[in-house]
């Protein structure tokens, strides 16, 4: 096999067209075979095989800069520097990220788990390059999703006013994660379908075959002629005009053609463009009929396709879209918005039974957020569903727009806490902080799946401004459904087990935890009382009040960031009150980044555990026994 003799970049240098072919049917093969079992992006990787076949054959990687937009598609470009023998290893805990990542290879210069960015990096390395007198390529991978991104934009302004060498493949396959929406999706299609380089395509290859005994250098110049009329023929003025000279589209996965394209994309001074049509799937038919079923796999049987899920309580995503529709039912003004996660967020139904009122904006966090606020304004019950890590780019938005005019726009908040092997870039473990310090926003979070749907309740029946819910990446416990839906007071937190020795304030999934280790500590003589501490902000003060009262030792148990979250709230409303000396201890996320695993894993990497819970709470008694 071919793909056994590389193991760089510069062994693909050696190989002949046809046999760069054959290694593109290897690579295939052999992401097919790995991501079986390991899970992962498949269909997006299956689509850019020869195009990263034909950016390390033409160009000298790392001393040349490919920057993967995302970087969910970079697994054939890890297969070709060096971590073919990883793959076993793939968004396993301590093994090869999903993304580009610079702790492993010289070889990934930018890595990123959100969209849009590539463009802004490349233009500040192509600028260091120049200003160091410097001559390497820098070449940016970007889908026709991310550059609906509004940070793709600013940087194609810039890119074309600075007139620097830098060269952007518009990887096209037509669809994200979910299909793309807007203006430059339509605009796209055009270039895509356009008929005027069709029809003369077809007449000049009409006039070549008319052409008796043609020579082979003559019959290469016209065909070198033909394939340069759609750069005459077919429109993409919009890149023109922002300063690109524009070359496409051009067929992604026909490696002879995209290696000629990118060798005229080379010798041209100042920024390209070099529009690449691929197939989402490619040489997988499963993957190929339904890319985005297959964007992130999980393992999977490679003859029938059938995905290896477990069966078991629903996903807290699920409940949320099952109930949303529930609402909407009752409630004309609930729409839903989402920056291009319907399915991922539970929304695919919802757009079914309310097609009018599920509003995709396409990779658009900021646009969202003021959109809801815009909604909002007008009497309209906007429910932004986004994943807590995408929330962040619009925190500007969300402090200006919408908390700051009090409006009342609903969050929810999916993958909040760890998020298994998407790892550090998705973490949903920063939103507490960078939520609960601006004015008039509600925080809440459920104990399982049944609490979850009352909460959507009550923030649809709340009208005195924003109010965001938050829930984790995983199934819920399996409880029984309430019926009716009923609102629960803001700022009321529950006791779910009694007891004098020590209390546990404890958020979403971290009450499982506390749960179990109350009956640990029971067996001790240890009563460790329970308190489901749902709303983060407002705090429960009246609970708190009487917890000082009480000098009982506090523990706070959240899975989300330590600095600024839930358990700093709580010594802050104390400090407020002038109330000293209790003992009060937080559990949650240490101040560094969390790497990707399972999220058990991630959990015991961090401390939020049973064993842990004990620890710190048998750590507390003799305090308390000494003062008594």
């Amino acid at each position: 096999m071919l793909l056994e003799q590389i193991n760089q970049p510069e062994d693909l240098k050696k190989l002949s067209i046809e046999q760069l072919e054959q290694l593109a049917a290897e690579t295939r093969q052999f992401l097919i075979q790995k991501l079986s079992v390991t899970g992962g992006h498949l269909s997006s990787n299956l689509g850019v095989v020869e195009l990263t076949i034909a950016l390390h054959y033409l160009f000298n990687s790392p001393d040349d800069k490919f920057i993967f937009d995302v970087g969910h598609q970079s697994y054939v470009h890890k297969m070709f520097t060096g971590r073919m023998d990883k793959f076993d290893t793939l968004r396993k805990y301590k093994g090869m990220c999903g993304f580009v990542k610079r702790s492993e290879s010289e070889h990934d210069v930018w890595e990123a788990g959100h969209s849009s960015t590539s463009l802004s990096a490349a233009m500040g390395m192509a600028m260091a390059r120049d200003l160091k007198g410097e001559h390497n390529k820098v070449i940016a991978i970007i889908g026709d999703g991310a550059l609906t991104g509004g940070m793709a934009f600013e940087a194609m302004n810039h890119i074309g006013h600075e007139k620097k060498n830098l060269m952007v493949i518009l990887n096209d396959n037509e669809m994200s994660i979910a299909p793309n929406v807007g203006a430059l999706h339509n605009y796209l299609g055009k270039i895509r379908s356009d008929r005027n380089y069709v029809k003369v395509k077809e007449e000049v290859e009409y006039l070549i075959k008319k052409i008796p005994a043609i020579g082979g250098t003559l019959a290469k110049t016209l065909e070198k002629v033909k394939d340069s009329l759609k750069y005459m023929v077919v429109s993409g003025v919009l890149f023109e005009e922002l300063g690109f000279t524009y070359f496409g589209p051009v067929d992604g996965n026909n490696l002879p053609v995209l290696l000629e394209t990118l060798k005229q994309a080379e010798k041209v001074e100042g920024p390209v463009m070099v529009h690449v049509l691929t197939l989402k799937g490619k040489g997988y038919t499963p993957a190929e009929k339904d890319s985005y079923a297959w964007h992130g796999a999980s393992p999977y049987k490679i003859e029938s396709g059938q995905m290896l899920k477990s069966v078991g309580p629903p996903m807290y995503t699920d409940v949320f879209g099952n109930t949303l529709i529930e609402l909407a039912k009752q409630d004309e003004r609930i729409v839903a918005v989402t920056p291009a996660m319907p399915s991922g967020s539970g929304l695919t139904t919802f757009s079914k039974h309310f097609p009018n009122r599920m509003i995709d904006v396409g990779i658009a966090e900021q646009h969202a957020a003021t959109l809801c606020a815009g909604l909002a304004s007008e009497g309209i019950k906007p429910v932004f569903a986004v994943y807590s890590t995408f929330l962040q780019r619009a925190y500007d938005q969300i402090v200006h727009d919408i908390c700051r005019a009090n409006l009342n726009v609903i969050f929810a908040i999916d993958r909040a806490g760890f998020v298994g092997p998407d790892g550090e870039t998705h973490q949903g473990v920063y939103d507490i902080a960078y939520m609960r310090s601006i004015p008039n926003i509600v925080l809440m979070m459920p104990k399982d799946e049944n609490e979850l749907r009352h909460m959507l309740k009550t923030s649809v029946e709340y009208d005195d401004g924003p109010i965001a819910v938050r829930y984790p990446r995983i199934a819920g416990l399996g409880v029984s459904m309430d019926e009716p839906l009923r609102t629960i007071p803001i700022g009321s937190w529950e006791v779910l087990r009694p007891g004098d020795s020590a209390v546990v304030l404890a958020v979403g999934p971290m009450i499982p935890i506390a749960m179990e280790a109350a009956e640990q500590l029971s067996k001790e003589g240890v009563q460790l009382r329970v308190v489901n501490a749902r709303f983060i902000k407002p705090l429960d003060e009246a609970m708190l009040l009487q917890l000082a009262k009480e000098h009982v030792p506090i523990i706070t148990l959240e899975e989300g960031a330590q600095p600024g979250g839930f358990g700093s709230a709580v010594l802050e409303f104390y400090s407020s009150q002038s109330i000293y000396g209790l003992q009060v201890k937080i559990i949650g996320i240490p101040d560094y980044f969390v790497e990707h695993g399972s999220v058990p894993e991630q959990r015991r990497e961090v401390g939020l555990t049973v064993d842990r819970l004990v620890s710190d709470v048998q750590a507390l008694m003799p305090r308390k026994r000494q003062r008594a």
